[in-house]
């Protein structure tokens, strides 16, 4: 096994994962607002996504210690602070900065689409209607979307095997639940819903329409 006494300051901060662990669960479960068993169900998949990827970042690097004890694979220095993808594929600092800088980008992105997404919900059912404003103009279901986003940004910014293991397992669980609740809003308003259901995609926009998905989120 390679040495990581060298990076040992900056790992073992489990004061911090508690904490940054506490603060992202309340951003989940504020805005992912789950009601019935199958959203708690998912949100507790995403708590142990959180929980694992903390404690790898600032805990113990569980991933790097398994691909070099058991795999003997030699890793560069950039490789303990996240950068797994730049160092298996050998794209050295500058791809290390890259995948930083893109997977915050999707994590912004599904945050900032998860709660927009969360607010035009919160209004409708103020108004017992169903949504097709703003983001949900473009996606019938942005909060997901969001939430799928910002999971693929953190795989891309700072993936552990736990993590990517999960991360199909989270998808697969919101597509279920996604087709769940467009059964019942057919069941409760009808061919309006199904109309809707036909013009608006269900996860991600159609092509030429990210650009309108983001201008709605400035709204």
């Amino acid at each position: 096994m390679r040495d990581l006494s060298g990076f040992a300051g900056h790992y073992g901060h489990w004061g911090w994962v508690a904490i940054i662990v506490v603060i992202v669960s309340w951003m989940l479960y504020r805005y992912a607002a789950p009601k019935g068993w199958r959203e708690w169900s998912g949100a507790g998949l995403i708590q142990a996504f959180i929980i694992a990827l903390y404690a790898e970042m600032y805990g113990f690097p569980l991933t790097i210690y398994l691909l070099t004890e058991f795999l003997g694979i030699d890793l560069p220095m950039y490789a303990h602070t996240g950068h797994l993808w730049a160092s298996l594929l050998g794209y050295g600092p500058g791809g290390a900065m890259t995948e930083m800088l893109l997977g915050g980008a999707f994590i912004l992105l599904g945050v900032v689409l998860l709660i927009a997404g969360w607010r035009k919900v919160y209004q409708a059912r103020r108004e017992e209607r169903f949504v097709k404003d703003g983001p949900y103009g473009v996606i019938r279901h942005p909060q997901y979307t969001g939430i799928m986003l910002a999971v693929f940004g953190q795989i891309v910014h700072w993936p552990t095997l736990i993590t990517l293991i999960l991360f199909p397992v989270i998808v697969l669980v919101y597509v279920r639940l996604a087709r769940q609740e467009e059964r019942e809003m057919v069941s409760r308003f009808g061919t309006a819903y199904q109309d809707y259901m036909r013009q608006i995609p269900r996860f991600f926009p159609r092509r030429g329409d990210w650009i309108r998905l983001i201008d709605t989120l400035s709204m």
